[in-house]
């Protein structure tokens, strides 16, 4: 029990604490009011004193926010580091992964980052080990033996080795299959003598064999069990593709109802697993428009890290910095094919009347960017290229007077157009519809119209054009052509790959020579650089002597890209796809370091 004297005393203090509390409470507010109220009203008369103190204080805090920031840039810097989202836009639909039958600039691009080769380019263009470790020939050059890196892995985890090589150009080899490497791969007998090593042992010697280990690997654990008949259209291509490149699979979305601006938006994740280091990017994403449009307009939202398929930076754009165009000399020539065996064009003299009326120079000049001129059936950076032997440079007399010897005669009457036997000099040249070509028609049309050539010009769409090419409709063609780092021009000029039979139908001059039939096959089934140039000679002697084809320039690779890439290296390119030659080097982030 508490007694009655104990709470006398707690109330006692109790009432004390409280008065003092109010005496201290008191003595605030009076110090308050003596101290700052009554004094609010001098503020007026030391305002400038005031004002001077803020100053100084705002100035103080200004240097040292500026101190810190120079002493961080003197002992930190900027430098791109790993992570991020990388979105690259291409023109064009996306429908198989398949490196198997992956041939349009989407399905190529995703089947690139998603499958590994066992070869690829690297950034200058040469011929590197992708799969492959090393390789070997036997001293005729018809038996290849390529060794495997150690420890290749599927992204599933599971080991790659040589039988899914040797089974995926078994598959390739298979006509059921209908692939379009098929008529590359006849004859050829490829096997796995171990987990590594793969060999290939082929029908005759075929000196620029190596080059065509570049198409990706198929896995044979998943594929082995499909029928060939149905494997292009199995799931595996277009909703799980297993590789081993940089990127695995993660998804794809379909946006968008009608056909015309529908966009495939196809997601891949870093493979940690990669044989050359995981990639540096976290996220890789490939969005597809069908519309080049909606892709002008996405990258304008600053959507796409890259865009690819776009002529040149959208108007609109071109005075932001952000935007620029990066770009590379392709492996590849710009020509006009004259259909030769057939037609008003099968006149020789004809045909060296339009080389000698066309001048190269002012057409390149025209397109408003550097391009490497071609006069040759090679490409100045091949080793068969001879610079005593090209094409002419351009002599609108000499072609006005060999047109006039072969009979074609100027009529004022026809609009200045040639005449022959009562016939117009005329015929229609087939291209692509692009900026690009739409000039160089142009400028051709004009040069060749001094002359008293009236030439038409018909532009198609990709489709339209590639029927065109199959069945070799039309007069003349202006078109690119790849070629690559060996000068194995076989399949463009041989006369067996102009005729109806053959299945790609290459040889768009329909160009026939027998001279230059043996002087190709001489070339391509010898070894050492010497010997084929030597081989080769007479093809090039007949090429330039019977004007099958104008070399123009040799093309460009352009893409543009939104702020900065780092790793992203592009000096000489065989193709589109080897802009990827070092992207799991590719960065966008930046991270600050200590010096």
């Amino acid at each position: 029990m508490i007694d009655r004297k104990f709470k006398l005393r707690w109330r006692r203090r109790l009432r004390h604490s409280r008065k003092q509390v109010e005496d201290l409470g008191y003595q605030a507010e009076e110090q308050l009011e003596r101290h700052f109220f009554r004094r609010l009203s001098r503020i007026v008369q030391v305002r400038r004193f005031v004002a001077a103190w803020v100053l100084l204080m705002i100035l103080l805090a200004g240097v040292s926010v500026v101190q810190l920031r120079s002493l961080g840039d003197y002992y930190q810097k900027l430098v791109p580091t790993t992570g991020g989202s990388f979105t690259e836009g291409i023109v064009g639909a996306f429908t198989n992964a398949n490196p198997i039958y992956a041939t349009s600039a989407v399905d190529a691009s995703v089947s690139k980052l998603v499958f590994s080769g066992l070869f690829k380019y690297d950034q200058y263009g040469h011929l590197a080990p992708d799969l492959a470790q090393s390789w070997k020939s036997d001293a005729a050059g018809r038996i290849y033996r390529v060794r495997l890196k150690d420890n290749l892995l599927w992204h599933d985890n599971l080991p790659l080795t040589a039988e899914d090589v040797a089974f995926t150009y078994q598959t390739i080899e298979n006509p059921d299959v209908k692939s379009p490497l098929f008529n590359g791969w006849q004859g050829i007998k490829v096997t796995a003598v171990d987990r590594r090593t793969v060999q290939f042992v082929l029908p005759n010697t075929l000196s620029s064999f190596i080059y065509s280990l570049t198409n990706g690997i198929v896995p044979k654990h998943i594929l082995q069990t499909t029928a060939p008949e149905q494997l292009r259209t199995s799931t595996f291509n277009s909703v799980n593709p297993i590789g081993s490149g940089p990127f695995r699979w993660s998804s794809l979305q379909v946006i968008g109802n009608d056909n015309a601006k529908r966009e495939e938006r196809i997601s891949l994740l870093a493979n940690a697993d990669y044989h050359s280091g995981a990639p540096k990017l976290q996220h890789y994403i490939v969005q597809a428009f069908h519309d080049p449009k909606q892709l002008e307009k996405s990258l304008a939202n600053k959507e796409l890290n890259l865009a690819v398929g776009l002529d040149a930076i959208p108007g609109n754009l071109k005075n932001n910095d952000s935007f620029q165009t990066a770009s590379s000399p392709l492996n590849a020539q710009v020509m006009v094919f004259f259909k030769s065996a057939s037609g008003l064009l099968s006149d020789k003299k004809l045909r060296q009347a339009l080389v000698l009326g066309a001048d190269r120079s002012a057409i390149i000049n025209s397109l408003g960017y550097p391009l490497i001129p071609a006069d040759s059936p090679f490409l100045r950076s091949q080793f068969a290229y001879n610079h005593k032997q090209i094409q002419k440079d351009a002599n609108a007399t000499a072609a006005a007077d060999l047109l006039t010897a072969d009979g074609w005669k100027l009529d004022s009457t026809n609009g200045g157009i040639r005449t022959k036997h009562g016939n117009k000099l005329g015929f229609t040249v087939v291209s692509e519809r692009n900026s690009e070509y739409s000039e160089v028609a142009l400028q051709l049309q004009n040069q060749w119209r001094k002359l008293g050539v009236d030439m038409t010009v018909k532009l198609l769409s990709g489709s339209e054009l590639q029927g065109a090419l199959g069945e070799h409709q039309y007069d003349a063609l202006l078109y690119g052509i790849s070629l690559g780092p060996d000068p194995d021009v076989f399949a463009y000029w041989d006369s067996s790959q102009a005729l109806a039979r053959s299945d790609n139908r290459l040889n768009f001059s329909e160009y026939s020579s027998s001279v230059a039939d043996a002087s190709l096959e001489s070339g391509r089934t010898r070894l050492g650089n010497k010997l084929r140039i030597v081989k080769y000679q007479p093809f090039v002697k007949a090429w330039l002597a019977d004007y099958p084809a104008l070399a123009l320039y040799q093309p460009q690779l352009s893409v543009i890209t939104y702020g900065t890439i780092y790793g992203l290296d592009m000096r000489a390119v065989n193709s589109a796809l080897d802009r990827y030659s070092q992207v799991d080097q590719w960065m966008i982030r930046q991270a600050r370091v200590y010096k």
